[in-house]
Protein backbone atom coordinates (compact mmCIF):
# COMPACT_ATOMS: atom_id res chain seq x y z
CA UNK A 1 0.00 0.00 0.00
CA UNK A 2 1.21 3.50 -0.73
CA UNK A 3 2.01 6.36 1.60
CA UNK A 4 0.26 9.37 0.12
CA UNK A 5 0.03 12.89 1.60
CA UNK A 6 -3.42 14.42 1.82
CA UNK A 7 -5.18 17.70 2.55
CA UNK A 8 -7.93 17.72 5.18
CA UNK A 9 -10.66 15.32 4.12
CA UNK A 10 -9.42 15.00 0.53
CA UNK A 11 -9.82 11.62 -1.17
CA UNK A 12 -6.46 9.97 -1.83
CA UNK A 13 -5.73 6.90 -3.94
CA UNK A 14 -4.55 4.15 -1.61
CA UNK A 15 -4.52 0.99 -3.74
CA UNK A 16 -6.51 -0.93 -6.37
CA UNK A 17 -9.32 -3.41 -5.79
CA UNK A 18 -7.00 -6.17 -6.97
CA UNK A 19 -4.67 -5.35 -4.05
CA UNK A 20 -7.40 -6.38 -1.59
CA UNK A 21 -8.64 -9.92 -0.96
CA UNK A 22 -12.30 -10.33 0.00
CA UNK A 23 -12.61 -10.39 3.80
CA UNK A 24 -8.88 -10.01 4.47
CA UNK A 25 -7.77 -6.78 6.18
CA UNK A 26 -4.85 -4.81 4.76
CA UNK A 27 -2.95 -1.91 6.30
CA UNK A 28 -2.32 1.39 4.54
CA UNK A 29 -0.72 4.66 5.60
CA UNK A 30 -2.51 7.85 4.59
CA UNK A 31 -0.44 10.89 5.57
CA UNK A 32 0.74 9.22 8.79
CA UNK A 33 -2.63 7.72 9.73
CA UNK A 34 -2.65 3.93 9.69
CA UNK A 35 -5.90 2.54 8.36
CA UNK A 36 -7.27 -0.97 7.94
CA UNK A 37 -8.91 -1.59 4.58
CA UNK A 38 -11.37 -4.43 4.13
CA UNK A 39 -12.93 -5.48 0.84
CA UNK A 40 -16.35 -6.66 1.99
CA UNK A 41 -17.90 -7.30 -1.44
CA UNK A 42 -16.84 -7.33 -5.09
CA UNK A 43 -16.96 -3.51 -5.32
CA UNK A 44 -17.22 -2.48 -1.66
CA UNK A 45 -14.34 -1.46 0.58
CA UNK A 46 -14.45 -0.24 4.18
CA UNK A 47 -11.74 1.82 5.90
CA UNK A 48 -11.27 2.18 9.65
CA UNK A 49 -8.51 3.35 11.95
CA UNK A 50 -6.03 0.50 12.25
CA UNK A 51 -5.47 0.80 16.01
CA UNK A 52 -7.69 -1.09 18.48
CA UNK A 53 -9.02 1.34 21.07
CA UNK A 54 -8.58 -1.27 23.80
CA UNK A 55 -5.34 -3.11 23.06
CA UNK A 56 -3.57 -0.42 20.99
CA UNK A 57 -2.53 -3.02 18.38
CA UNK A 58 -3.06 -3.28 14.64
CA UNK A 59 -6.57 -4.33 13.61
CA UNK A 60 -5.33 -5.19 10.12
CA UNK A 61 -3.62 -8.20 11.73
CA UNK A 62 -6.99 -9.46 12.96
CA UNK A 63 -9.84 -11.35 11.35
CA UNK A 64 -12.97 -10.20 9.55
CA UNK A 65 -16.32 -11.90 9.96
CA UNK A 66 -19.31 -10.42 8.18
CA UNK A 67 -19.05 -6.68 8.67
CA UNK A 68 -16.88 -6.79 11.81
CA UNK A 69 -13.15 -6.74 12.34
CA UNK A 70 -11.73 -8.54 15.37
CA UNK A 71 -8.62 -7.51 17.27
CA UNK A 72 -6.15 -10.40 17.47
CA UNK A 73 -4.97 -9.50 20.99
CA UNK A 74 -8.08 -9.58 23.21
CA UNK A 75 -10.90 -10.30 20.74
CA UNK A 76 -12.51 -6.85 20.65
CA UNK A 77 -14.81 -6.59 17.62
CA UNK A 78 -15.69 -3.42 15.72
CA UNK A 79 -18.39 -2.70 13.14
CA UNK A 80 -16.75 -1.75 9.84
CA UNK A 81 -19.62 0.64 8.98
CA UNK A 82 -20.03 2.52 12.26
CA UNK A 83 -16.79 1.77 14.13
CA UNK A 84 -18.79 0.79 17.22
CA UNK A 85 -17.43 -1.99 19.42
CA UNK A 86 -19.80 -4.94 19.73
CA UNK A 87 -18.87 -5.60 23.35
CA UNK A 88 -16.05 -5.78 25.88
CA UNK A 89 -13.23 -5.48 26.30
CA UNK A 90 -13.34 -2.47 23.90
CA UNK A 91 -15.80 0.27 24.82
CA UNK A 92 -14.54 3.12 22.59
CA UNK A 93 -15.35 3.10 18.86
CA UNK A 94 -12.73 3.30 16.12
CA UNK A 95 -12.74 6.01 13.46
CA UNK A 96 -14.39 5.13 10.14
CA UNK A 97 -13.22 6.82 6.94
CA UNK A 98 -15.12 7.47 3.69
CA UNK A 99 -14.14 5.30 0.74
CA UNK A 100 -14.90 5.82 -2.93
CA UNK A 101 -13.98 3.86 -6.00
CA UNK A 102 -12.77 5.39 -9.28
CA UNK A 103 -12.66 2.52 -11.71
CA UNK A 104 -10.55 -0.04 -9.84
CA UNK A 105 -8.79 2.55 -7.69
CA UNK A 106 -9.64 2.71 -3.97
CA UNK A 107 -9.66 6.25 -2.56
CA UNK A 108 -9.93 7.09 1.14
CA UNK A 109 -10.49 10.43 2.91
CA UNK A 110 -8.74 10.82 6.26
CA UNK A 111 -9.17 14.15 8.07
CA UNK A 112 -5.97 15.98 8.91
CA UNK A 113 -4.89 15.75 12.54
Amino acid sequence: MSETPTAAGEFVRVCTLDDLELGVPAQADVDGTLIALVRTAEREVRAVNDTCTHGQVSLSEGDVEGCEIECWLHGSRFDLVTGAPSGPPATVPIAVYPVTLEGDDVLVAVPAG
